[in-house]
């Protein structure tokens, strides 16, 4: 099993969703960064469970122990050692769940491939392990931001309630002064309502995500088998419950000309270039070329919905099951800060990879 994400910044991650903890080990942070403890336990409130009536009321407060690699409030550029307690967890709920494979989870596969698996929340398969990226990602956006590199990432779609396309027509701030992490306030109530609706249904939901990376220079990614359009594709994609990506105009673009979709490029009259247009997302042949670097990510419904489903078990029998324990009925206002986290760390690792310099 592969635990370990990234080249030079690299995150190794372990625990279980009902085990005693989950937790992971950051290996090239470069050193002398501060270390904003309150800015990296933010970044994990806005993951954590509990916190509205659209997600789960597993209540776990989430707190981030540093165990290594920072001295007097700065990193050291040694292994940067975490853990988060898991306090809340009532097991017994899966106790009827240890012989059946419940539909469109990861429980017949671990069993295919393991011939063993923790029954208890989806064990390692669980979404709470994403606790661990979210401590890389703060990370990350630490040392990102100190050379003017921002990710932000919000709700752009609820089932049929999208935002426009055009992430620019947005206060993308307003993204987190509401539950659903949407920066179109009438959007956001109207996304809500329909949470609510299909959670009172005992149903779940899917949605989008869209991502804006700004300040990235020009010239990182590698223009084969390393393009960063590809290893942001690949960090989305790990996220539990993605199954879509699309990098700028995406598959929207199908429907245009060459000459409609080409970016002209511009001269800024300093010696360096823009593009007049951004229908590449900030990324042309699998590098950075100093525009806005954005992208959507489709998740799935929440597979565990609280209704009577058939299924088969361990020993192939059909049967029929009705999950019992909490769990969210749209996964997207808690998935925001992990697609910050997973872009946040692609984006530093392939900057240390290739070395380049980052300006303030």
């Amino acid at each position: 099993m592969r635990n370990t994400f990234g080249n030079i910044f690299t995150i190794t991650t372990f625990g279980e969703s009902h085990g005693a903890a989950v937790g992971g080990v950051v290996d090239g942070m470069p050193p002398g960064i501060v270390i904003d403890t309150d800015f990296i336990q933010s970044e994990l409130d806005r993951r954590r469970p509990g916190q509205s009536k659209l997600t789960t009321s597993r209540s776990e407060a989430d707190r981030v122990e540093l165990l290594s690699g920072v001295f007097e409030g700065k990193s050291t550029g040694c292994p940067i050692g975490f853990i988060v307690r898991n306090t809340n967890q009532r097991s017994a709920d899966y106790d009827d769940m240890r012989d059946i494979f419940r539909p469109s989870h990861a429980d017949y596969t671990y069993q295919q491939k393991y011939g063993i698996r923790d029954h208890r929340g989806g064990g390692r398969s669980s979404a709470r392990i994403t606790i661990s990226r979210c401590v890389g990602g703060a990370l990350a956006k630490l040392v990102l931001r100190q050379h003017g590199i921002r990710i932000t990432a919000y709700t752009s779609q609820v089932g049929n309630v999208a935002l426009d396309a055009d992430y620019r027509r947005y206060d993308l701030s307003l993204a987190e002064t509401n539950d659903v992490r949407c920066p179109d306030e009438a959007k956001a109530r109207q996304m809500e309502d329909l949470i609510m609706e299909v959670k009172a249904a005992g149903d779940t939901i899917g949605g989008v995500i869209t991502c804006v990376v700004t300040g990235c220079p020009p010239g990182v990614g590698e223009p084969e088998f390393g393009k960063l359009n590809a290893m942001l594709g690949g960090a989305m994609l790990s996220i539990n419950a993605a199954k879509g990506f699309e990098i700028g105009d995406g598959f929207a673009c199908v429907t245009s000309r060459g000459s409609q979709q080409n970016d002209i490029f511009r001269s800024n009259g300093d010696g360096t270039v823009s593009t007049v247009s951004n229908h590449s997302g900030g990324i042309q042949g699998g590098i950075s070329n100093g525009e806005d670097i954005f992208f959507r990510t489709a998740f799935k419904p929440v597979a565990t919905i609280l209704t009577l489903q058939h299924t088969v078990d361990r020993q192939g029998v059909d049967t029929t099951f009705c999950p019992h324990g909490r769990h969210d009925p749209c996964v997207l206002p808690r998935a925001v800060p992990v697609v910050e986290a997973m872009t946040a760390m692609t984006i530093l690792d392939y900057l240390m990879l290739e070395n380049i310099k980052i300006e303030d």
